[in-house]
Order: structure tokens, then C-alpha cells, then sequence
């Protein structure tokens, strides 16, 4: 299995940044997707920015020019620097991978538990 676990949440006033990181761990073959998505209290979860292994990005158009995402390759981690957070930035941030176990051909998304992110004055 894969596990991903998150840390950098936290709470912020509006204006400033925050990092969010992840790791991934387990029985990894490899990892081809890794990305956000966030779930805002009452609406649903929602697409926050996505990398490959190649470095190609794709983003959400609410995020795009106040977040950036990366990823390094050997530590199977990605992260993602928020600048210029808004309140409703506020949401819970989860990590995804699209990833492969060793012995196993086939992909599986897999989830870390979320960390919270709260913009507020």
C-alpha cells in the first residue's frame, strides 16, 4: 500500500503563504500523479493543482498565479507554496498519487488524511 501523509496547514492571516507538503511511503513502484485537492466546509472536494512525473502542471483557475506546485522525484514528495491566500482559500488540503505498487501492474489513487488550511484576519 501507499501511505501519504501532509503537514505546513495551519492558519494565516490574509496576504500571506503557507507550505504544504507530502510524502509518500509504502511498497512504491512508482508514482506518475501527484497533486492537491481541497474541501471547503459544505461544498465539495475540488481540484487544487496536479504534477506529473515530468514536471507538467495543471491548475486550478482560482489558484493559478498565487500557487505553485512542485515535486521532488527521489523523496516521492510534492509540495505546494501558497502566496497571496485568500479566505476562501479555507478548506481542508489533501494529497493524491497516482501510483503503482511493486509486484503489481496496475494504478491506484491513493489519499493522504488532509490538513487543515485557514485564512483568517
Amino acid at each position: 500500500q501507499v501511505q501519504l501523509v501532509e503537514s505546513g496547514g495551519g492558519l494565516v492571516q490574509p496576504g500571506g503563504s503557507l507550505r504544504l507538503s507530502c510524502a509518500a511511503s509504502g511498497s512504491i513502484s512508482s508514482i506518475n500523479v501527484m497533486g492537491w485537492y481541497r474541501q471547503a466546509p459544505g461544498k465539495q472536494r475540488e481540484l487544487v493543482a496536479l504534477i506529473n512525473s515530468g514536471g507538467t502542471t495543471n491548475s486550478a483557475d482560482a489558484v493559478k498565479g498565487r500557487f505553485t506546485i512542485s515535486r521532488d522525484n527521489a523523496k516521492n514528495m510534492v509540495f505546494l507554496q501558497m502566496d497571496r491566500l485568500k479566505p476562501e482559500d479555507t478548506a481542508v488540503y489533501y494529497c493524491t498519487a497516482l501510483a503503482r505498487i511493486s509486484g503489481r501492474y496496475s494504478w491506484e489513487n491513493y489519499w493522504g488524511r488532509g490538513t487543515q488550511v485557514a485564512v483568517s484576519s
